[in-house]
């Protein structure tokens, strides 16, 4: 997990997507082109909240998201995703 020199807003999340599958279970290698942009990642920073919703997710959490969910951002030569709370599906 990174540190991180940003802090999300509100109900914002910044997470560090895991990388995209190399092989598939049966061991079949995938190419560059074929690679799905990956639906889980890590949780590196959150925002405060809003004043009668505070956040349930947590830094170090590991999480499921939509595949098109929030924006892509780079951070000091890092990707990362930032989105809302509600932008997630569940905490693994």
């Amino acid at each position: 997990m990174s540190k991180v020199s940003i802090k999300p807003l509100a109900d914002r999340v910044l997470i560090e997507p895991a990388a995209a599958e190399e092989k598939t279970a049966s061991g079949i290698i995938i190419p560059d082109t074929a690679k799905e942009k990956p639906q889980r990642g890590n949780v590196v920073a959150i925002g405060t909240g809003k004043k009668d919703e505070p956040l349930t997710v947590k830094v170090g959490d590991t999480v499921l998201y939509g595949k098109y969910a929030g924006q892509e951002i780079t951070v000091e030569g890092k990707d990362y995703l930032i989105m809302k709370e509600s932008d997630i599906f569940a905490v693994l």
